[in-house]
């Protein structure tokens, strides 16, 4: 597989099952330096929120992420998300678990957005 660098990407949610804060008002700002990956989210439910992790060779991420909710209370989780590319847009299948302020895992489905 082709590497993907993720510097510069958006993405926003296309599907979210679990008990998770992002829906499709949240919009996810990616940076990518060699192996490092890092960036932040916002909206819908998200007030504010950053993710840290690395890329493996095989492009898949494995990231920590934390967030503030509308609420002002402090959540933070693990994510290893896949990517698919279809005809030049990047999908993100992602398997998260929270592991601070809120209890249980879930999926979701990023999508890149081009015309950003």
């Amino acid at each position: 597989m082709k590497a993907i660098n993720y510097d510069g990407k958006v993405f926003h949610m296309l599907s979210n099952v679990g008990p998770g804060d992002v829906d499709p008002e949240t919009v996810f700002f990616y940076h990518q330096k060699d192996d490092y990956l890092w960036g932040h989210y916002e909206g819908g439910e998200v007030l504010m929120g950053v993710i840290l992790g690395k890329v493996r060779s095989d492009n898949t991420i494995e990231f920590n992420y934390q967030h503030f909710d509308k609420s002002g209370f402090l959540k933070g989780g693990h994510c290893i998300s896949r990517p698919e590319v279809i005809n030049g847009t990047i999908l993100l299948h992602e398997k998260w678990v929270w592991t601070e302020g809120c209890a249980g895992s879930g999926t979701s489905i990023l999508e890149e957005i081009n015309d950003h």
